[in-house]
């Protein structure tokens, strides 16, 4: 199989192009990348230096979803599945400048999606996020029909190419899939959400800026079982199907933060808090039984055990992201989270 990963040099992506490299020793992997901020060749380069000789298994392009030429160009040469991780998806960032984000998220996909029925691709899997589905209360969780209330531009955009991709699938008969995750942490993700924030900040003794209360309800999964189940889709998910994929585990920000700090032997006056972000959700919480009923998937990480191994590679890693926290990534640091303190 020949597949083609949109935005692989990113956290989830290049996790996935790691997972696909590791379990199909056939497949090939094309992996197109615009490389923006979020965006790191050195997140596949253990890959790169694999993949040695006269049939490379793996191949990076750069260039834009949204640029059609570039797209056609990989796909007019045949791939058999799309799946699409390219996405501009910090929520603070999407609130300083939505226009990137319809751009990127809602043109891009529209892009991709002329490519893949243009030149007849077997399969196109949008990788969409729980948060297309807006806020929760206290109880209940985000059901496949759940209807779509996005409460932020990153958000609004994603829903946006979810139903863009879903209408190629009602109107052209395109073999289309969206998948919605909760929140993912793990190995390579860039250091401005939450997790990766939080170690590093700690690593550094400065202070972790939580924002309002701290009280926010996140669902967390290892970035590896998201793999896995984004696996299970590309190979027995159904066309036409949304599939929900959550790591059943509820968790305040103020407890990631105290479990964190605890893993680093750091003391909790580190946590500083900020003022709230705008339109911030209270709570997310993924009903994922139809995957694991319907495709048999199932997790292997608990909680415990991925934010164990994910502290570890921020420990064991510090020269990727020091390299990172410089620059533009300062600038933005300093004005959404040290000129916010209360």
């Amino acid at each position: 199989m020949k597949v083609l990963v949109t935005g692989g040099a990113g956290f989830i992506g290049s996790n996935f192009i790691r997972y696909m490299f590791k379990t199909y020793p056939d497949y090939t992997i094309i992996n197109l990348d615009k490389l923006t901020y979020a965006g790191n060749l050195e997140n596949l380069k253990d890959i790169e230096e694999q993949d040695q000789g006269s049939e490379k298994r793996y191949r990076f392009i750069r260039g834009d979803i949204a640029d059609s030429e570039v797209v056609n160009s990989i796909a007019e040469k045949g791939v058999d599945a799309i799946i699409n991780f390219a996405a501009e998806s910090h929520v603070d960032r999407s609130i300083e400048n939505s226009k990137v984000f319809i751009e990127t998220n809602v043109l891009g996909t529209q892009v991709l999606l002329d490519a893949a029925l243009r030149y007849k691709v077997n399969q196109f899997i949008q990788i969409s996020t729980d948060e297309v589905y807006g806020t929760l209360g206290p109880t209940g969780k985000f059901s496949e029909a759940t209807p779509l209330s996005p409460n932020s531009p990153y958000s609004a955009s994603k829903t946006s190419a979810d139903l863009l991709t879903r209408s190629y699938f009602e109107t052209y008969g395109l073999s289309t899939i969206i998948t919605r995750c909760s929140n993912n942490y793990g190995p390579y993700q860039f250091p401005e959400k939450l997790i990766p924030l939080f170690i590093t900040n700690a690593l550094s003794d400065k202070k972790l800026p939580l924002y309002g209360d701290g009280l926010n309800v996140r669902d967390w999964i290892f970035v590896e079982d998201h793999c896995s189940a984004i696996d299970m889709v590309l190979h027995h998910g159904k066309p036409g199907e949304v599939y929900n994929i959550g790591g059943n585990c509820e968790k305040t920000n103020f407890e990631i933060t105290k479990t964190i700090l605890k893993e680093l032997a750091k003391p909790e006056l580190l946590i500083s808090y900020v003022k709230d972000r705008p339109g911030h959700d209270r709570r997310y919480a993924i009903d994922c039984t139809k995957m694991c009923r319907e495709l048999g998937w199932s997790q292997k990480y608990d909680f415990q055990t991925g934010i164990k191994e994910t502290v570890k590679w921020y420990l064991d890693n510090k020269s990727w992201w020091t390299k990172i926290k410089t620059g533009e990534y300062l600038e933005f640091y300093k004005r959404w989270y040290e000129d916010r303190n209360k």
